[in-house]
């Protein structure tokens, strides 16, 4: 479906003066180029200067057939016929015809000139491209300059290549020096065309052939390694990409010519139609091969690959001839986005359009190959040219502009963000439209550079010989129904009988061949021609008047897909504008060659205007976006989504949102499900915009009505912070009573309570529920105890009002909320930390929320984490705090209690282990403060457990001193876990020898039990022998010597007696040692 809108795209119209009747025209580089009918002569005249003023004139070497522009290079590439020949001739440098130099170079290709052609300077060139094959079709790419020409059966591709001056120079004699210099100077000053003020010389290198035997081109296309040919009825697109390693195609068994009938003159062949892309295509029955030109260097291979091939069956039953079936306007169309300021080599889009007379056809070529749109014509259409706004077409009569959707495709390349909850375009498969046309009279030909339209337009008359044809054409009629009702009545079918038979066989087409008649001549007598150049309007003036005449639709009808549809046009046409980036824009207007008029504006100039241009078209396209939000926050279930996006590109404000979604007076209590839908992520994404407390009131009222099951989300937005608790407690109350009590209702109430400073109230609404319920209910609404936390970041969380009655009055239950959060993955572990710094519990609740989460938690990462913090805490509060209990407690960083004692740790997480024995002997009972015990007791069971990396904490073990007997229990338990046995026992006998027993009873066990009488006995013996009279050091002596003798043989233990040691001493443990050898 086509969508008609009365926008008027043209702006301005003038009429190119031309002496001669034109044959043909073609435009590039901001100019016009013009060739008489029937002449070999070629006038430019500038599209951008008023009135098209003339620039040069050149004559061609034969008579012009074809002719095209190419922008990279800037040279002209015709195709010529003299004497019944065809050539193939390229004219660079044109542009010096205008200053009078009618000095003219005619060179072979390859060759470049030498001698005193180089000495005087750059000058015209006409470059003669010998082929094997006359040429049918030519195309120059407009992204590298390179040329494709379409023979009978094959397509030739043309690499462009630059000679500068400075390799010339090098093959010259070096006394041409200072001639080349002077004339390069003069050069530069007369001209700055992309050819250059270097003087680069344009050259082309043929570079690869493809044979296609089964298609006779009757186009060709070329734009970043895509060949496009069209034939009759058939279009097929490859890709050419280079590679180093050499690749052949078979042909396939389809090249072989498929035996004749006898007489095709009495048949008619219909080719089926088909329509094949991506890999697909390479089904088509038309194969490709490549043959090597024997000029490739190194890496002048190449591969091939189908695209797209399209073939047309045309219906005879519409009425049309064969002539009016035929393509036309074959096209490769590139598109650049901003990303790509840098490297304009590879564009971003390659688009495709070919045409028949009653429609046309845009696909998408890279990134997956899509039919984005098909044009339906209302008239016979003779030719189309695609730019990046618009597709002009043009009848015998008129011209007339389409919209077209390579924007949407290219910004989806452009910005990944497109199609989420934060940016949105309309979409490629849009319906198109067709804008106002412009009446001409026999209009034949049209080309377009920039915002400028090329017309030809010729009124002829009807040719003398047009009855004699209609005669013959009557003959041919009969003839053909003569002889299919033959047929018909051989096989018993009267079509008399039948009228809609009857009426088929009536029709002139049948005996036709499948041949497409040649162009009629044009007439000699020609009675009128003209030559016009339309303006197109800016796309910013365009977007205005279709928001202008989208008004008629928003008065009648706001929620009419014509108005959605008129809009997401102009967001298209403003999307198209905005993708060309101001560098790419400079980029062009250069490489079109420049004026040659004196006195224009500057580059500063120049780029201010574009950057107000710029500035226009973002401030018109938040616009459009404000009123497709609005089209659909009104509009249907299906695509209310759409509101979002588009509101957040508009950059209004949510206060200003909700201004232009109030309800209409036809229903005062009805919002649109988009304005709903765009509400909602609003507030229950987090968001820095605080919205007012008129504003939250009406925002709760708006909720009340459509949706109060939203009403506990909603009023725990922190962009609600300012609405007013009472009337929300009124509407919370009512909910209650019609919906029935639930947790993180109540817990809502209890906030407004809070904010009323009601106190008893908020702790009768608390005590309602368990705690553990409540939890659950924090689970399913996080954000009544934190706001904030955008993007992750914990530097924007904060705790609310609840969160802070919370710590002062039931803290556990904080802790155990922010426990739950954090393993249902609501918190991240430093956004909970700066929660508790926030409320100024960082030594507090802070510890008992990590000590509450090593309970909870099975992630190792995060447990080692934490194990590694309660530590350095534990060791803080060691060093910080006072061991005496009548000294004073100043130096004491919180009074509050822990919420779990060492006990309850030590039962009911894994992570911390039981005592040891041997600690109760260096743990003071009485003489150390509540806390500092509490912490010591924490550490050492710490210490004692199996999680806690000792190796993580022992630098900060340094900090305790050993001085005291619970330091040195610390640095005692740390040696031990490293597995320095030797060093704890010869340290436990010098400060604390009671305690030796109890430490080996506890950790020299299993493996370690040899360090009894490897160690331990020895030290003993030692040092006993050095103070006799130690009775703490016998007894353990006696505790060691049972142990030994309950542990080895009667061999082993006399080896380990003391040679200077007293036998009666030691007698009885080596005869129980033998009695219990012997017993086993």
């Amino acid at each position: 479906m086509v969508h008609v809108y009365n926008c008027h795209p043209f702006s301005a119209q003038q009429i190119v003066q031309v002496e001669q009747e034109p044959g043909l025209i073609c435009c590039g580089g901001g100019a016009l180029f013009v060739v008489a009918t029937g002449g070999c002569k070629v006038e430019a005249y500038s599209v951008e200067k008023e009135g098209c003023p003339f620039i040069c004139r050149f004559a061609t070497m034969g008579t012009v057939k074809s002719i095209q522009h190419s922008k990279i290079g800037d040279y002209l590439v015709t195709i010529e016929e003299k004497n019944s020949a065809t050539y193939l001739r390229a004219y660079t440098n044109w542009r010096h015809q205008a200053e009078g130099k009618a000095r003219v170079g005619v060179r072979l290709l390859g060759h470049l000139l030498r001698g005193a052609s180089v000495r005087v300077g750059v000058q015209m060139e006409i470059i003669e491209i010998p082929l094997s094959e006359s040429p049918v079709a030519v195309a120059c790419c407009s992204v590298t300059g390179d040329l494709l020409v379409g023979c009978e059966n094959t397509l030739v591709l043309f690499a462009l290549r630059r000679q500068n001056q400075h390799s010339l120079k090098q093959q010259n004699q070096s006394q041409l020096q200072s001639t080349w210099t002077n004339s390069q100077q003069s050069s530069s000053q007369s001209q700055g065309q992309i050819v250059g003020s270097n003087q680069n010389f344009l050259d082309f290198e043929r570079s690869v052939i493809l044979h296609l035997p089964k298609i006779k081109p009757k186009q060709v296309a070329l734009c970043g390694g895509y060949v496009a040919v069209q034939a009759e009825l058939e279009v097929l697109v490859l890709k050419l990409d280079a590679s180093s390693e050499p690749e052949t195609l078979e042909e396939s068994s389809d090249t072989k010519k498929a035996d004749h009938l006898e007489d095709p003159a009495d048949f008619l062949l219909l080719p089926r139609h088909q329509e094949l892309l991506g890999d697909r295509a390479k089904d088509c029955d038309i194969p490709v091969s490549i043959e090597k030109t024997g000029l490739e260097d190194g890496t002048g291979q190449y591969t091939l690959s189908y695209v797209l091939f399209r073939r047309f069956t045309p219906d005879f039953f519409q009425g049309c001839s064969v002539e009016e079936t035929q393509l036309h306007s074959l096209q490769l169309y590139p598109l650049f986005t901003s990303h790509q300021a840098g490297s304009l080599e590879e564009p971003s889009c390659i688009f495709c359009f070919f045409s028949l007379p009653s429609a046309g056809y845009l696909y998408s070529l890279k990134g997956g190959v899509e039919l984005l749109s098909a044009y339906q014509y209302p008239e016979k259409v003779l030719k189309a040219v695609l730019t990046d706004h618009l597709l002009h077409v043009i009848t015998k009569n008129a011209l007339q502009c389409f919209t077209v959707r390579c924007a949407a495709v290219a910004t989806r390349v452009e910005d990944p963000y497109i199609d989420t909850t934060m940016k949105a375009c309309p979409p490629s498969g849009l319906e198109v439209c067709a804008l106002r046309m412009q009446l001409f009279i026999g209009l034949r030909s049209v080309c377009v550079y920039g915002r400028h339209v090329m017309l030809l337009s010729t009124a002829d008359a009807e040719a003398p010989e047009e009855p004699e044809r209609t005669t013959q054409r009557r003959g041919l009629e009969l003839k053909d129904h003569t002889l299919l009702t033959g047929i018909f009545l051989a096989v018993g079918i009267d079509p008399a009988t039948t009228p809609a038979l009857e009426s088929f066989l009536s029709r002139p087409f049948l005996g036709r061949k499948w041949t497409i008649s040649s162009p009629k001549e044009t007439s000699t007598a020609g009675h009128g021609w003209n030559l016009y150049v339309v303006d197109t309007v800016s796309p910013l003036t365009l977007y205005q008047e279709m928001v202008e005449y989208s008004q008629r639709y928003a008065e009648t009808n706001p929620q009419a897909q014509s108005l959605r549809h008129l809009l997401s046009e102009a967001h298209l046409l403003l999307r198209t504008s905005l993708l060309q980036t101001s560098e790419q824009q400079r980029s062009t207007e250069e490489d079109s060659a420049p004026s040659l008029q004196t006195g224009t504006d500057g580059p500063a100039e120049r780029q201010t205007a574009e950057q107000t241009d710029r500035q226009e078209l973002e401030e018109a396209l938040r616009q459009n976006c404000a009123q497709l939000g609005d089209c659909f926050s009104r509009g249907s279930q299906k695509d209310c989504h759409l509101a979002l996006p588009y509101y957040r590109m508009s950059g209004l404000s949510v206060t200003e949102i909700i201004t232009r979604n109030r309800p209409l007076p036809s229903s005062p209590h009805s919002y649109g499900p988009g304005f709903l839908f765009y509400l909602k992520h609003y507030l229950f994404e987090e968001t820095e915009q605080i919205l007012s407390q008129e504003v939250a009131d009406e925002v709760i009222d708006i909720f009340s009505q459509s949706e109060p099951s939203e009403l506990v989300s909603v009023c725990a937005s922190p962009s609600l912070i300012n609405i007013s608790p009472a009337q929300t407690l009124r509407i919370l109350q009512h909910l209650e009573d019609t919906a029935g009590v639930s947790v993180p209702l109540t817990t809502t109430m209890a906030t407004m309570m809070l904010r009323l400073d009601d106190l008893p109230q908020y702790t009768h609404l608390m005590e309602r529920h368990a705690e553990m319920l409540l939890v659950y209910g924090f689970i399913e609404e996080p954000r009544l105890l934190l706001h904030g936390g955008v993007r992750g970041q914990y530097t924007h969380i904060r705790p609310t009002a609840l969160t802070r009655q919370l710590a002062k009055s039931q803290p556990g239950l904080l802790v155990a909320a922010m426990v739950a959060l954090h393993e249902n993955n609501k918190v991240q572990l430093e956004q909970a930390d700066h929660i508790f710094k926030e409320l100024g519990c960082e030594n507090c609740l802070q510890v008992d929320f990590w000590e509450a989460m090593l309970m909870a938690s099975s992630q190792e990462t995060i447990i080692q984490e934490l194990l590694f913090r309660v530590a350095s805490v534990y060791i803080d509060r060691l060093t910080n705090t006072t061991s005496d209990t009548n000294a004073n407690k100043l130096q004491t960083p919180s009074r509050r209690r822990p919420l779990k004692s060492a006990d309850d740790l030590i039962n009911s997480c894994s992570h911390y282990g039981a005592l040891s024995p041997w600690l109760t002997v260096l743990n003071p009972a009485h003489t150390t403060s509540s806390q500092h015990q509490e912490a010591l007791f924490k550490l050492q069971s710490l210490l004692c457990g199996p999680s806690l990396s000792v190796g993580s904490v022992v630098p900060l073990m340094e900090r305790l001193s050993e001085e005291t007997l619970w330091g040195f229990s610390l640095h005692l338990l740390c040696a031990t876990r490293r597995g320095q046995y030797d060093i704890s026992i010869e340290k436990l006998l010098d400060r604390c020898p009671q305690a030796i027993i109890a430490y080996a009873n506890h950790q020299l066990q299993d493996k370690h039990m040899v360090l009894w009488w490897q160690k331990l006995l020895p030290e003993l013996c030692n040092r006993t022998r050095a103070a006799a009279d130690n009775s703490i050091l016998l007894a353990a002596l006696k505790e060691t010597l049972v142990v030994v003798a309950m542990e080895t043989s009667p061999t082993e233990f006399l080896e380990l007696m003391p040679d200077d040691g007293t036998a009666s001493y030691f007698l009885p443990y080596l005869l129980t040692c033998s009695q219990r050898h012997l017993l086993a």
